[in-house]
C-alpha cells in the first residue's frame, strides 16, 4: 500500500477541510482513501492519501503532482511525502478498530543500513505486529526525503504501546545493537480523526 503523506506541522486540520481541498475539481482523487491523524502530545496533523487500485486510482507519482499545488497554495508550511510500502503485516488484533496510530520516522547510519532493514523486517515489525492490541504494522520508504524510513502501527488502544509484550519486543539484543545507529528520529502518537475508541 503506497501512500502520500501530508504533514501539517503546528496545525490541527480537520478531515473535512483536507477532503475539501483535495476534491476541488480533481476527479482522480475520488479513487483515493483519506486517513487523518492528530498528534496527541503536540499540534500536528498527518493525512495519508492512498490511491485505490481497485477503483482505478492514479499512480503515486501522478497523485503527488496533483496534490502538491493544492497543498502548497492553502498550507505553505505543509510537506508532502511519497511513501513506498516495504512491509505490511496484519496485527494480532486485526479485527478491531484502530483509533491510535504510532509513527517512528528515522534515518540510519549507512554502515548499519543492511542490519537495520533485516532487523526491522524479520524481528522488530513482525514482533510488534504480534503484540495483542496491534491492528496493523507497516514500513515505508521515503526515497527522496529525510527521515527515509517510516514505521506505522495501528493500535486498538493506547495501552498497547508500552504494554509488557510491546516492551519485550523493543528490548531484544538485536534491538539494542541497531538502535544506536538511528539518526534524525521522530516518534509520534496520533489519534485517528474518524475512529472512536479508548
Amino acid at each position: 500500500m503506497n501512500v502520500l503523506l501530508m504533514k501539517f506541522p503546528g496545525l490541527a486540520v480537520d478531515r473535512d477541510r483536507i477532503a475539501g481541498m483535495l476534491r476541488l475539481g480533481v476527479p482522480e482523487l475520488d479513487a483515493c482513501a483519506l486517513d487523518v491523524m492528530h498528534a496527541v502530545d503536540g499540534v500536528e496533523t498527518y493525512a495519508y492519501l492512498e490511491p485505490l487500485a481497485a477503483a482505478g486510482g492514479p499512480s503515486l507519482d501522478t497523485l503527488r503532482r496533483i496534490v502538491a499545488g493544492q497543498l502548497g497554495a492553502l498550507f505553505p508550511r505543509a510537506s508532502l511525502l511519497a511513501l513506498r510500502a516495504t512491509l505490511d503485516l496484519p496485527g494480532a488484533s486485526a479485527d478491531q478498530p484502530a483509533p491510535w496510530h504510532y509513527v517512528v520516522e528515522t534515518d540510519v547510519l549507512p554502515a548499519a543500513e543492511d542490519d537495520f532493514n533485516q532487523w526491522y523486517d524479520t524481528e522488530h515489525l513482525p514482533g510488534l505486529a504480534a503484540v495483542p492490541g496491534t491492528v496493523r504494522a507497516r514500513r515505508y520508504l521515503a526515497a527522496d526525503a529525510s527521515p527515509r524510513y517510516h514505521a506505522a502501527y495501528d493500535l486498538a488502544s493506547r495501552e498497547t504501546f508500552g504494554s509488557e509484550p510491546w516492551l519485550a519486543v523493543r528490548a531484544t539484543d538485536w534491538s539494542s545493537r541497531v538502535r544506536p545507529n538511528f539518526t534524525n528520529t521522530r516518534r509520534i502518537m496520533f489519534k485517528r480523526a474518524d475512529v472512536q475508541g479508548n
